[in-house]
């Protein structure tokens, strides 16, 4: 893991961070910025977990390492200077996914809770993978096959519907925590990403869906500077404000 602290007094609130990469690639120190804007912006302790990868390890180990993250930074909550109440968990693509999983994974497991869940591009749903109409379009960053080949290596031999592998397919979803997805229209993963936000809100959980134009997936990675992507990030930040009360 990474921890990353704000310069000064810290608000007192905590975040889990979990990196992209198709559950096949990326490592925690490709999103350095993102987490010491956290810090920086919002006065947060960030936690940024380096998780195992498929296929080497498929599910669930990548989950296993970002559940033993979320339990090491809330029995550390003290000693970091976090109020356990006020930890959120976020993440982007398919730490956005594994996000949502963990966020399942915890309100089954009882104890402290996530006070709000934010998932960047959020990678959800293996089905998308299985439809092989999108395999022709050129989706920007992450295309179709990519993600079939992905899911299958993440998945392995274990069936698609096991519990907390696949986070849409979840069928309950009531009693998880306030969550925000923001998502560009023409990400892969935009319809997904819209049902999940439409099932959270019909489950009675307060979910926000920010939708960005014209925007390719991990486009607010891409060019951070741009009036739009820092627009993207300021909604992100003041969903934060409010669920964290900072």
């Amino acid at each position: 893991m990474r921890i990353y602290r704000p310069e000064g007094p810290s608000s007192g609130a905590g975040l889990l961070w979990i990196h992209g990469g198709g559950m096949i690639s990326g490592t925690a120190a490709l999103d350095d910025r993102c987490c010491l804007n956290y810090a920086k912006q919002l006065k947060l302790v960030v936690i940024s977990v380096d998780y195992r990868l498929a296929p080497a390890h498929p599910f669930p180990a990548a989950l296993d390492d970002c559940f033993d993250a979320w339990q090491w930074l809330v029995n550390n909550a003290e000693g970091l200077g976090v109020d356990p109440s006020r930890i959120a968990i976020a993440g982007q693509s398919a730490g956005g996914g594994l996000a949502a999983s963990l966020a399942q994974k915890i309100l089954d497991q009882g104890g402290d809770q996530p006070a709000a869940q934010a998932l960047f591009c959020p990678m959800l749903d293996d089905r998308t993978a299985g439809q092989s109409d999108l395999d022709p379009i050129n989706h920007r960053m992450w295309n179709n096959k990519n993600n079939r080949a992905a899911w299958s290596w993440y998945l392995g031999s274990a069936p698609s519907a096991t519990t907390y592998a696949v986070p849409a397919r979840r069928e309950i979803l009531s009693g998880l925590p306030a969550t925000w997805i923001g998502v560009g229209d023409i990400d892969l993963f935009y319809a997904e990403d819209r049902h999940y936000a439409a099932r959270l809100n019909e489950a009675g959980v307060s979910c926000q869906l920010e939708i960005a134009p014209m925007a390719p997936h991990a486009f607010e990675s891409l060019v951070a500077d741009a009036p739009m992507v820092r627009e993207f990030w300021n909604n992100n930040y003041n969903f934060l404000r409010q669920q964290l009360k900072l």
